[in-house]
């Protein structure tokens, strides 16, 4: 148990580990930030944007709808864009553990 400690301390104390740590809260919050913002702009402008949001686009299709299926195409390009940075982390991360490895 001591040892995983000492190890963990050791990580812990690393200036990369710092680096890691606070790029990923970075990037983390930048990327929940965008995608609730974003989230929200459906009903706070169906709300107060009416007439934008009724503006026909083509046949009964709008810009209200269409700005509501875009919500789709956003999810997913959150998810691909997080799963690319998560990759480059986890490659960062499994360096720290193997550096804190070594005695």
């Amino acid at each position: 148990m001591s040892r995983d400690r000492d190890r963990w301390i050791r990580i812990h104390a690393d200036p990369a580990f710092q680096r890691l740590h606070d790029e990923k809260t970075r990037f983390l919050w930048g990327l929940m930030a965008f995608a609730v913002g974003y989230y929200f702009l459906l009903p706070l402008g169906a709300a107060w944007f009416t007439d934008l949001y009724r503006k026909p686009v083509w046949g009964a299709i709008n810009l209200g709808l269409l700005f509501a299926l875009s919500q789709f195409a956003v999810a997913w390009g959150v998810a691909w864009l997080y799963a690319r940075r998560a990759a480059r982390f986890d490659r960062m991360a499994a360096a720290l553990e193997r550096q804190a490895g070594e005695p």
